[in-house]
C-alpha cells in the first residue's frame, strides 16, 4: 500500500514573523510574507514554531527605537535565529543593530525584499513546490481582510530637521501609476471594502518622474496625484468601496481632488478625508522644521476644502517643544487649532531623534515643558472633537463594521481611519458582520467616539 503524502505546508520550513512602525513599514511587511509564501515557506504563529523569525523594525523616534531592540531581544532570546529588516536596521548600515544583538543573523534597510529573501535562503533553504497554490492574488495582508493599505511611493525629497526617514528609506521613488492601480483593482476583487492610500507624501506622487506618462488598462495617464485618485475613485465605486488619502501635503493641487470626493460614502468611492500633516503654525518654528508650508495659506485651503465640500474630514499631526519653540509660539499654534477646527489630531512632544537636524537647533525645550504642552494642546483638541462629534447627533451615517463583541458592533465612517482614529459602537450591532457595510443613526458623542443604531 502506498504511503499517504504529507502536506506540503506540514513539511515547510517555518518563518516566524514580528511587524512594527508605520503602515510604510507594514506593506514592507505584507511583501514580505507574499514572497515567503510564493516559495513555500509556511508562516509561524509563536516563536517556539518557528525556524526562524524576521523581525520588521522602526526608527523613527526614541520609543520606537527602543521597541525595536526589545522585539529583536525578545525574538532572539525566544528563538534563536533572528533576521532584521526595516527602518532602524538602515542605521549605521547595519552595525547599530549588530552592537546592540550580535547574534543577529543579517539586517537589511526597508523595502529591502530581495535582501530579506537572500538572508532567509542562506539560513533557511526551501525548494518551491509548484504543485500548490500558495498565495493568493492580492497577496499575504497583515491587515484584516476588508481593509488594505496601498503604497505608492518610497522615500522623500523633503528634508524636514526632525526627521530621519530620507536618511533610512532615500529620495522619492514613485511606483508606476499602472502597478499601483493593478493592485487595488486585485485588492477590490479579493473583497477589500477599504484601501488607504499610503506614502511619505502622498501630493508628491509622480514629482520625481516628472509625471512620467504610464499606462492603465491600454489607455495613456500621467503619473500624477490627479490622475490617480480620479482612477482609484472609479475603481471604488465600481466596487461599492472606500478609498482614503494620508500624507496628503496641503499643495495647491491638492484642491483639484477635493471636488472629486463623494458626496454619499454609500456608493463607494474617494472619501472626503484627507490627512495632512501640519506639524505646527508658527512661521518661524515652520522654518526651523523646514516644512514647505505657510500656516495663513493653510487656513484659507482648509476654508476652501470646506467650502467645497462641508463634510470633509481633516486630520493632522503636530510637534509641540520643538527646539526653540516659546509659549508665544506654542499659544500661536494652539490659536491655530482653535480656527482650523480639525476632525482628528496627533501630536507628539519633541523627541531628539539620533541623526536629526533639528537636534543641533539652540535653546532645547526640556523635556516636562514639551511634555505638558503636549497634554494642553491635546485638551483643547478634545474639546474641539467633542464639539464636531456633537453635531452628528440624529445625522444618519454609513459605516464599515470592523468587528462585533457581545453585541456591540466597532465600525467606522468616512470621517474614521483605522487604528488612528474614533469609531462608531453600535449598540444592536449582533446581526452585522465584520466587512460589511451598515446604515446607522448617531445617537450619541463623546470626545473620540460616537454611539448609534442601526437604521431599521
Amino acid at each position: 500500500m502506498a504511503s499517504a503524502r504529507r502536506s506540503p505546508i506540514a513539511d515547510a520550513p517555518r518563518v516566524g514573523f514580528v511587524s512594527l512602525g508605520c503602515p510604510k513599514a507594514l506593506v514592507d511587511s505584507e511583501q514580505v510574507l507574499t514572497q515567503l509564501r510564493a516559495e513555500g515557506y509556511a508562516i509561524a504563529p509563536s516563536y517556539d514554531g518557528a525556524d526562524l523569525v524576521v523581525v520588521n523594525t522602526c526608527g523613527f523616534i526614541d520609543a520606537a527605537v527602543a521597541e525595536s531592540l526589545d522585539a529583536i531581544g525578545e525574538a532572539l532570546a525566544e528563538n534563536g535565529k533572528v533576521i532584521v529588516t526595516g527602518c532602524l536596521g538602515a542605521k549605521d548600515g547595519g552595525d547599530f543593530v549588530r552592537e546592540a544583538h550580535p547574534k543577529v543573523l543579517a539586517v537589511t534597510g526597508p523595502h529591502a525584499t530581495h535582501d530579506v529573501m537572500a538572508a532567509v535562503h542562506a539560513h533557511l533553504p526551501k525548494p518551491h513546490d509548484p504543485f500548490v497554490d500558495l498565495v493568493p492574488p492580492q497577496g499575504i495582508k497583515l491587515t484584516p481582510r476588508h481593509y488594505a493599505y496601498l503604497k505608492i511611493s518610497e522615500g522623500c525629497n523633503h528634508r524636514c530637521t526632525f526627521c530621519i526617514i530620507p536618511s533610512m528609506r532615500g529620495d522619492l521613488v514613485s511606483r508606476p501609476i499602472g502597478d499601483v492601480l493593478a493592485e487595488a483593482e486585485r485588492l477590490f476583487r479579493a473583497g477589500v471594502r477599504e484601501l488607504l492610500v499610503v506614502s511619505q507624501d502622498t501630493s508628491a506622487y509622480g514629482v520625481d518622474i516628472r509625471y512620467r506618462t504610464g499606462f492603465w488598462q491600454g489607455r495613456p495617464m500621467k503619473t500624477r496625484m490627479h490622475e490617480l485618485a480620479r482612477e482609484l475613485d472609479a475603481l471604488a465605486k465600481a466596487h461599492r468601496a472606500w478609498v482614503r488619502l494620508h500624507y496628503v501635503y496641503p499643495y495647491p493641487h491638492v484642491d483639484e481632488i477635493v471636488p472629486m470626493m463623494t458626496p454619499n460614502a454609500a456608493d463607494g468611492g474617494l472619501l472626503p478625508y484627507l490627512d495632512v500633516p501640519f506639524q505646527h503654525a508658527s512661521p518661524r518654528i515652520l522654518r526651523l522644521m523646514k516644512r514647505p508650508a505657510a500656516p495663513e495659506k493653510v487656513l484659507d485651503r482648509v476654508r476652501a476644502w470646506r467650502a467645497v465640500h462641508p463634510d470633509i474630514a481633516l486630520r493632522s499631526t503636530f510637534i509641540v517643544g520643538f527646539p526653540g519653540e516659546t509659549d508665544a509660539e506654542f499659544d500661536e499654534l494652539v490659536a491655530f487649532l482653535r480656527e482650523a477646527q480639525l476632525d482628528r489630531v496627533g501630536c507628539f512632544a519633541y523627541s531628539p531623534v539620533a541623526g536629526a537636524a533639528a537636534n543641533a537647533l539652540p535653546n532645547p525645550v526640556r523635556e516636562a515643558v514639551r511634555e505638558e504642552r503636549r497634554a494642553r494642546f491635546m485638551a483643547v483638541q478634545a474639546e474641539i472633537s467633542a464639539a464636531r462629534l456633537q453635531r452628528r447627533i440624529g445625522r444618519t451615517l454609513d459605516v464599515l463594521v470592523d468587528s462585533v463583541e457581545d453585541g456591540i458592533a466597532l465600525a467606522r465612517s468616512s470621517a474614521d481611519a483605522p487604528e488612528i482614529d474614533g469609531v462608531v459602537r453600535i449598540a444592536d450591532g449582533n446581526g452585522l458582520a465584520p466587512g460589511t457595510f451598515a446604515r446607522v443613526r448617531v445617537t450619541a458623542a463623546d470626545a473620540h467616539d460616537l454611539y448609534a443604531s442601526c437604521e431599521a
